[in-house]
């Protein structure tokens, strides 16, 4: 089976989940995937993982994992959040917190045999890991200039 991780730039439409969707369920029915990876610092993030928990149920072979930069914080004894969808990869605890996204994203991509991104300009982390990601010769599908029409 492969696994798939995601990559994309703190803001993105919600006009591309239907593009996300459909290249998830390509992925899904033809090329046997079955496990993803997310992370959780943005809204291309938010988006995926929302995605992510409803193809869950059509596909129950499936799983996904946000997986987290640190142990996350508990606010307080009234602090009801749902981690129940999250990791942390193994070594991430001896990182110092200001390399952990980007270590996370580096054992997210070792993980991978797929990255879906979501990159409309040449510079920042999502670029610079989904250029990771080619030079390690992993799949790269970008949504942004993603045509429906298109087979993997």
């Amino acid at each position: 089976m492969s696994a798939c991780t995601f990559f994309g730039h703190r803001d993105c439409p919600s006009s591309i989940k239907s593009k996300l969707r459909k290249v998830l369920i390509d992925l899904i029915e033809s090329h046997a995937v079955d496990m993803f990876y997310v992370g959780q610092q943005g809204s291309f993030d938010s988006m995926v993982r929302s995605v992510l928990k409803e193809l869950v149920s059509l596909y129950p072979h499936i799983n996904y994992a946000v997986v987290l930069e640190r142990i996350p914080p508990k606010r307080d004894e009234f602090d009801i959040r749902d981690y129940s969808d999250t990791m942390l990869p193994e070594g991430i605890e001896t990182v110092h917190p200001r390399f952990a996204i980007s270590w996370r994203n580096k054992w997210m991509i070792k993980q991978s045999d797929y990255v879906v991104t979501y990159i409309t300009h040449s510079w920042g982390g999502a670029a610079q890991f989904a250029e990771k990601a080619v030079r390690q010769s992993k799949i790269v599908i970008n949504l942004h200039n993603y045509v429906e029409s298109n087979n993997l």
